[in-house]
């Protein structure tokens, strides 16, 4: 049974406004027959993690997962939009490439996430355990929703680029991260279950227009690394970076959850990650890593960007965050309207906003 317009409309999610060029030049090409996208010369003048090319990017790539209710589903893969995304992902991978340093080996990205740092400052998950309030909370998950109800999709395209230990210790996680079976206990459908009780709309896509660009592109680095076979080795290294630094992160913002009185279904979200991602971690690193290096030892430098590059880019996102809430503003980026109050926010952020 095909889907109609009107099914899409109900469960495909609108369509953003454009934050520049790039983006709005995407948006008329995907919703106007005929109307041709930005030439791809366009993208190398664009800051690489500005505002409108990672929307840009964003757009396109999410025609691969759940799409937009006002697109036609045939565009996933038009060719008319493969040159601009070609030019968009090769100056966001250009820049990732230029910032995060090269050459290291997989014990150099590795061994010092496995120390847990004695400067909390730039932690977010530090922040909010001790200092977060609960509007700040809800701002948190509004952003991170981009990424946790999609969880896991992005890291499944590289399931059959690996073969062996690689493979079957990828599955094994990945496995655990759908639920072991359960729809109910799919990691997307916890933070959903965590979304409600902080309050917040549980729509997917929801919160993009209040996403600043280092929140897209924390999502987008995923997708740009699992749609390239050529990537194989930095997708398991982001993958690698995201399990092994998880747990403890995740036992500090349960704690943060409770201390905010989120409700036990938030709590529940991070006390599930505690646990599982203990386990995932050993796997990874031993079967997944281990699995992928012992078959392509060419891929170490690649598996280390990869970590080093979910770093970096967490660390801008975090940055953005602190700075923001440290200064008593909404980290929403918002579009100034008479009376309009960010979700979450307390009444003071209500004219804040990222450009």
């Amino acid at each position: 049974m095909t889907a109609t317009a009107t099914d899409r409309a109900t469960t495909a999610p609108a369509l953003p406004a454009p934050r520049g060029p790039l983006s709005a030049g995407v948006l008329a090409a995907l919703t106007t027959p005929g109307r041709a996208a930005p030439p791809p010369a366009d993208a190398a003048a664009a800051d690489p993690y500005g505002e409108d090319l990672q929307l840009a990017l964003y757009l396109l790539y999410e025609l691969h997962y759940r799409g937009f209710a006002d697109v036609a589903e045939d565009r996933e893969w038009d060719p008319a939009l493969m040159p601009l995304r070609q030019a968009l992902e090769q100056r966001f991978l250009g820049a990732l490439r230029a910032d995060v340093p090269g050459g290291r080996t997989v014990d150099d990205a590795f061994g010092e996430l496995l120390v847990e740092p004695t400067d909390h400052s730039g932690s977010v998950a530090h922040h909010l355990e001790h200092h977060g309030e609960a509007w700040q909370l809800r701002e948190y998950a509004a952003l991170r929703s981009l990424y946790h109800l999609k969880e896991a999709d992005p890291h499944a395209w590289v399931i059959p680029r690996l073969r062996g230990r690689a493979k079957a210790g990828m599955v094994a996680i990945e496995y655990d991260e759908f639920g072991a079976g359960r729809a109910e206990n799919i990691h997307a459908q916890l933070f959903a279950d965590l979304m409600t009780d902080l309050g917040l709309e549980t729509g997917y896509g929801h919160y993009l227009e209040a996403a600043p660009a280092s929140a897209l592109a924390t999502v987008n680095m995923m997708s740009l690394f699992g749609l390239h076979r050529a990537l194989r080795g930095a997708l398991v290294g982001h993958f690698a970076c995201v399990e092994v630094t998880s747990s403890p992160a995740s036992r500090r913002l349960a704690a943060a959850m409770r201390r905010g009185g989120a409700g036990p279904a938030a709590a529940h979200f991070y006390d599930e990650h505690v646990e599982a991602d203990a386990v995932h971690e050993q796997v990874v690193r031993r079967e997944v890593i281990g699995g992928l290096l012992a078959d392509e030892p060419h891929l170490e430098a690649d598996v280390a960007f990869g970590a080093d590059a979910t770093v970096f880019l967490d660390d801008r996102l975090a940055a953005h965050l602190l700075g923001a809430w440290r200064d008593g503003h909404s980290a929403l980026r918002q579009r100034r309207r008479q009376g309009e109050r960010p979700t979450g926010a307390p009444t003071k952020a209500a004219d804040a906003h990222v450009a």
